[in-house]
């Protein structure tokens, strides 16, 4: 019998490749959605669609406890909902590590723990990095996030953490790029243009995942990564901007570019202008006190090894191969 697997967030840009992927795998695949989730990337028939509310425990614990009775617990679940920018804390709390709980809650009290409950987490749990001498943040690291975005995350991670012999592994992600991906794509989309933004004027070591191989992962992760334990997922390599931007310049055909590179200063009180804009409006704005810390950030390099060798974690894509077949998805689509 397939495996049933559940993935939180599917309508987003990363759950519609680990959708895919569950799908590849012939696992019975359950997105979870809400009614107002764009399916504009989830149409293949297979697909089983599940309505989750997380605003309302009463509904989320019915909706849920139907499910079971009619076809059974899940496997696998994969909680990939979560919010990347907020107009306050109390947001970046109540979706990333409330609704997170509430799930968990709610299959423990239907007994309907899965094999195993993998958290889509991310590198900023981490906080600053090592800006001297680039050291990679290691697995031993103590989380020190300085984002109230990091915070939120490290939250849901510790709650995990202290629950006795629940199954969870959670996935500390670099940036994520590929296919249906906005923030990467603006960067490209100004390359075209003949301008590339940077942040400051000291080295910066970026590093990157190409979504479809997270989204192999993820999967590797549920069916040989052992329990109970956090990896750090980025290819492992990193880039600097400059080599980022001669690889999106190469895919493009673009000669020249003008490099623009804005002060921290600059850069900063920008930030804090919006957040003070965020704050009055209520609307969640790309620049923000978080976002400051996170473009100043010089040093993303971490160290994959425990994901290699507990699962076989291996990259296929590159940041040229991942950059080339995300460019040509973009041009397909018209948005390049």
């Amino acid at each position: 019998m397939a495996k049933r697997i559940l993935i939180t967030g599917a309508g987003g840009f990363i759950g519609g490749f680990l959708v895919a992927e569950a799908l590849s795998r012939g696992y019975e695949t359950w997105a979870a959605v809400r009614s107002s989730t764009s399916r504009e990337f989830l149409t293949d028939e297979r697909i089983n669609f599940i309505e989750l509310d997380f605003t309302d425990s009463d509904r989320l614990e019915t909706t849920i406890k139907q499910h079971v009775g009619e076809h059974g617990k899940w496997d696998y679940v994969v909680h990939n909902l979560g919010a990347t920018k907020c107009a306050n804390y109390l947001d970046f709390e109540r979706i990333n590590h409330g609704y997170m709980r509430l799930l968990v809650e709610t299959l423990q009290d239907l007994d309907a723990v899965p094999e195993v409950f993998l958290m889509m987490s991310s590198l900023s749990v981490m906080g600053q990095g090592d800006d001297k001498n680039y050291i990679p943040f290691a697995a031993t690291d103590v989380p020190n996030p300085n984002t109230r975005y990091g915070m939120s995350k490290l939250k849901a991670e510790v709650y995990l953490q202290m629950l006795p012999d629940f199954p969870y592994t959670i996935f500390r992600c670099t940036g994520v790029y590929g296919p249906h991906e906005r923030d990467y794509y603006l960067m490209m989309k100004s390359i075209k243009r003949g301008f590339d933004f940077s942040v400051g004027f000291r080295r910066q070591m970026l590093t990157f995942i190409y979504v479809r191989d997270l989204a192999v992962a993820v999967m590797d992760a549920l069916e040989r990564g052992p329990l109970r334990k956090a990896y750090f997922i980025s290819e492992p390599k990193g880039y600097t901007q400059k080599e980022f931007r001669n690889i999106v310049c190469k895919e493009l055909g673009k000669r020249f570019v003008l490099p623009v590179t804005c002060p921290l200063w600059i850069v900063k009180a920008v930030c804090t202008v919006c957040s003070w804009w965020s704050i009055t409006t209520l609307k969640p704005m790309t620049l923000n006190k978080d976002k400051y810390k996170i473009l100043k950030q010089r040093n993303w390099l971490c160290d994959v090894g425990d994901a290699q060798r507990d699962f076989g974690f291996a990259p296929r894509y590159d940041l040229e191969a991942g950059v080339r077949e995300a460019i040509e998805w973009y041009r397909n689509a018209g948005w390049l």
